[in-house]
């Protein structure tokens, strides 16, 4: 029986030929010309000051870690149902991770339960914009101004989502982005750091060449370039940058394909899920979504598992999502316990994601749901 894949990476038809642009370039390591067109394109999309391209999501929140100057001591609060990425950025350098709930409704960072989490050791909040749903931002950035703490938008699902008509990644000092294979617009491996402070591009650009004014070299504004700071390489390959850019230029049709297929869902499976006490995404009216995932919570973890493995052997791949943070091995090991964030610990034996790709068919999508409607638990 042919499986439908829960994902199938997506081209919109000219990546190698930009690719073999950039190959005869003869420049085809990091920040070529496809790299500064990405980069041009999302600060003017996004209405940000500065965006850098990075070799993945991962690294661009270890930028952020290293921009926030994070010491061994500071505390960041993080939710715990979101990937280790969000925490190791900060944990590599010292920090304790806090763990914060989530909301029951959109699974976001619970911004009622933050204050109280905050002490003086609290160096940044990072709101995780689960399934590219905006977290209450005004909130959160209401708290944390209050108290003097930075935030960090995760905002690997929620590229071109908005929150209130703002773009996510425009809130926080800083926000990241992936462009792995499952996201949106993708490159097989990639990210992005936004900085909306001005007063950390400078350092942003030194961290991202290994601790070196090169880029003021190459902008001629020194006449030889040093070791100033610390850093890392970071800069996404020329060769990548021209496969995102391709994608990047295509983001209303993949926008269109990736509506048409979420509302499709949401039509088949309304009246199912209200009559087997499944719930489907809940988008609140103020956010616009970038139609990232479409996730269904079921009632229990048996249910789910069940679920599961009929829809696997029935030809449907679908998947459950993250485990919580605050009960993992490592979570543990920084404090955290099991009923710290009953949300989270409910939510994660419930949640099931449906397969969800650029190219998914019609058919394919109606297989899924037919598929599920038959399930017998």
């Amino acid at each position: 029986m042919e499986q439908i894949p829960f994902n199938r990476p997506y081209t919109v038809g000219n990546e190698i030929e930009l690719i073999q642009e950039a190959v005869d370039s003869w420049h085809i390591s990091g920040d070529g010309a496809f790299t500064k067109k990405c980069q041009e394109l999302l600060e003017e999309t996004l209405g940000v000051p500065k965006v850098l391209l990075t070799t993945s999501c991962t690294d661009a929140l270890e930028m952020a870690a290293l921009l926030l100057e994070i010491r061994p001591g500071d505390e960041i609060i993080v939710p715990s149902f979101t990937f280790v990425s969000t925490v190791n950025a900060f944990v590599l350098h010292g920090a304790k991770p806090v763990f914060i709930d989530i909301r029951k409704d959109t699974l976001n960072l619970d911004e009622s339960q933050l204050e109280r989490l905050i002490t003086p050791k609290t160096k940044a909040v990072v709101p995780v914009h689960y399934a590219g749903v905006g977290c209450e931002m005004d909130s959160i950035l209401e708290i944390t101004a209050r108290h003097g703490v930075e935030v960090v938008e995760d905002n690997a699902h929620g590229l071109f989502a908005k929150y209130k008509g703002k773009q996510l990644g425009s809130f926080g000092a800083t926000a990241t982005q992936s462009f792995h294979e499952t996201k949106n617009f993708i490159c097989g491996e990639g990210g992005a750091l936004i900085i909306n402070n001005p007063k950390l591009i400078e350092r942003a650009e030194i961290i991202r060449e290994k601790g070196t004014n090169r880029s003021r070299f190459f902008r001629g504004q020194v006449d030889k370039y040093t070791w100033v700071d610390v850093g890392s390489s970071y800069l996404l390959s020329d060769i990548l940058s021209a496969f995102l850019y391709a994608q990047l230029t295509a983001r209303d049709d993949i926008q269109t394909k990736r509506r048409r297929i979420w509302e499709r869902y949401f039509d088949l499976l309304s009246q199912w899920a209200a009559e087997n006490d499944v719930l489907l995404p809940k988008i609140p009216d103020h956010c616009e979504q970038p139609y990232h995932m479409f996730y269904m919570i079921v009632p229990n973890l048996d249910y789910r598992q069940n679920m599961l493995s009929y829809l696997k052997n029935n030809g449907v791949s679908a998947v459950f999502h993250y485990l919580p943070l605050h009960t993992s091995e490592m979570g543990m090991k920084y404090g955290g316990r099991p009923g710290d964030c009953p949300v989270s610990e409910n939510i994660s034996d419930r949640l099931v994601r449906l397969p969800f790709f650029n190219a998914m068919s019609e058919t394919e999508v109606e297989k899924v749901a037919e598929t599920i409607v038959a399930f017998k638990p």
